[in-house]
């Protein structure tokens, strides 16, 4: 199991904002900040409760190094993080849509966050 993933970005604001918004329907919307030291960096964790496993920190990004999939309890949130992402300045990747090509009951999307990282939403049912 993984506890947490640490994307880096070249706007932290800007990226902080865009994940505020976008993993809102999601439900992940705990906002936690840890200030770096010694040689650490500062980083913004997302979470839902006391449970933060998403975290940004900023850098050199590199979109093609990474890849990350987020749960959706249903195909609505799968839509309205779709439409969240793309408000707060999310590019399409893939629309929602069934990806039967994969498995039975694989519903997802895919934008692109400001830096160009692949993100997808999934429900499997």
């Amino acid at each position: 199991m993984i506890d947490h993933v640490i994307l880096t970005v070249s706007d932290f604001k800007r990226s902080v904002a865009f994940y505020a918004k976008a993993l809102k329907p999601l439900g992940i919307t705990t906002l936690s900040d840890y200030e770096g030291k010694d040689g650490h960096p500062d980083l913004k964790g997302f979470g839902v409760g006391k449970s933060h496993f998403f975290w940004l920190k900023e850098g050199k990004p590199d979109p093609q190094a990474v890849h990350v999939g987020f749960v959706a309890k249903d195909h609505s949130e799968v839509d309205a993080f779709y439409k969240a992402a793309l408000a707060a300045g999310g590019k399409s990747k893939e629309p929602p849509k069934a990806r039967l090509e994969y498995y039975p009951g694989y519903y997802a999307t895919w934008v692109l966050d400001p830096d160009g990282h692949d993100i997808e939403v999934v429900n499997k049912s």
